[in-house]
Order: C-alpha cells, then sequence, then structure tokens
C-alpha cells in the first residue's frame, strides 16, 4: 500500500518534535529522593576532618603561652610552640588535641588541649565540587544538611547557556566502592521554583553542569 504524502509529512513532524525534545535537554537516569527547602531537624554531621589552609585556634589549658591560632599549610601541618610540623590533615580536632596532648606531655603534666576550627575549607572529601556552566565553579565546604540549591547559591546559580535539567550528580558509593551517576532538575528547581527537584548532597559530591546545544 503507498504511504500517503500526509502520512510521510506527519511521521517527519513526528521525529523533528523528539529531536527538539532531545536538544532541549532533561533529567534521565535515576534521580535522588527529594529534600525539604528547609530541614524539619538539623542533626550535625559526620566528625570534621580538617583540611589545608583551614585555620585553628588550639588552647592549652593554664598554658596560654602553649596555645596558637594557626593556618594548617599546604603541606598539611601546623607547628605551635614547642611542636614542630605537626601533621594536622585527614585528622578530626580531637584527634588532633590529643596528638598535641602526647606531644605536650614532655613538657608539662597531663595538658589539657582543646582545638576549634574558626574557618575551613575541608579535605577534598569533604567539598562540594560544581562544574560546568556556573556562573562561578567551585568547590564548597560541606555542613550537615547542605542540598542542591544551597550549593547552587553558593556557585551564583546557572549561566546563560546551562542546561539545567540535564545536570548530573556524582556521588562515591562507600559500600560497593564505585561511583554513582545520578540525574538533576536544576532548570526546574532554579526558574520554576519545584521543590521535588532540590536534592539533599553529601561529602565529595560532585555537581556537572552541561551546556546547551543552542
Amino acid at each position: 500500500m503507498p504511504i500517503s504524502r500526509f502520512s510521510m509529512l506527519l511521521a517527519g513532524s513526528a521525529l523533528a518534535s523528539l529531536a527538539l525534545g532531545g536538544c532541549a535537554g532533561s533529567a534521565s537516569g535515576p534521580q535522588l529522593p527529594p529534600a525539604s527547602f528547609v530541614a524539619m531537624q538539623e542533626g550535625p554531621g559526620e566528625d570534621y576532618v580538617i583540611g589545608p589552609l583551614d585555620e585553628l585556634t588550639i588552647f592549652v589549658w593554664r598554658n596560654p603561652e602553649l596555645g596558637a591560632s594557626v593556618q594548617v599549610r599546604p603541606d598539611g601541618r601546623i607547628t605551635t610552640p614547642l611542636i614542630t610540623d605537626m601533621p594536622a590533615v585527614g585528622k578530626t580536632p580531637s584527634m588532633l588535641a590529643e596528638d598535641l596532648k602526647l606531644q605536650l606531655s614532655q613538657y608539662i603534666q597531663e595538658p589539657l588541649v582543646s582545638v576549634i576550627v574558626n574557618k575551613f575549607a575541608g579535605t577534598f572529601s569533604q567539598q562540594v565540587r560544581v562544574v560546568g556552566a556556573t556562573t562561578k565553579p567551585a568547590s564548597i565546604p560541606y555542613r550537615a544538611n547542605m542540598t542542591v540549591l544551597d550549593a547552587m547559591i553558593a556557585v551564583g546559580g546557572l549561566s546563560e547557556y546551562a542546561s539545567g535539567n540535564r545536570a548530573k550528580l556524582i556521588r562515591f558509593d562507600k559500600e560497593s566502592g564505585r561511583q554513582r551517576e545520578y540525574a538533576l532538575r536544576l532548570g526546574d528547581l532554579l526558574k520554576k521554583g519545584n521543590s521535588q527537584a532540590n536534592v539533599m548532597l553529601m561529602p565529595g559530591d560532585v555537581i556537572i553542569i552541561p551546556e546547551s546545544a543552542f
């Protein structure tokens, strides 16, 4: 049976629609459950791990001259009175306090040491990185209860040519030891205010935002 001219035009129109839909871009692949814009209950995150360039205040009870305000060097170490080149990166504040206590015990009896993180950058494993078509790609220190909306506000939102609904979130799965990829709908979140597109983040997440095809 010959195909009518009308049928051929209809088929061509359908293919064109599919092509345009693909160019416009939409979320594909597994998606994470939505998060609330405001957490109902704020809970603590995992113990903070000190990273390079973090600024620390170290207190030694009854021995203020042994305390100091220091910045972790790029090599991951700090220097305080009586202690030279103490490794700090990769430790929690309580772990570093215990190490300082052990070193200071050579000079004073039963030192009581506390470490406070004043300004933090965190290790790479505790940062959220946003790359691609955003106003200012950046690595952001992770904080407890952080969402995609928080990260996008921190980097100034999407760029003019971003294809927000084709964005991806890359996350390392500790159980399987592999990276997993999730679809994000940043266009729906930022331009339409769709709360279902807001998801919780985890330390080490990477958000990749592609540009639109045209």
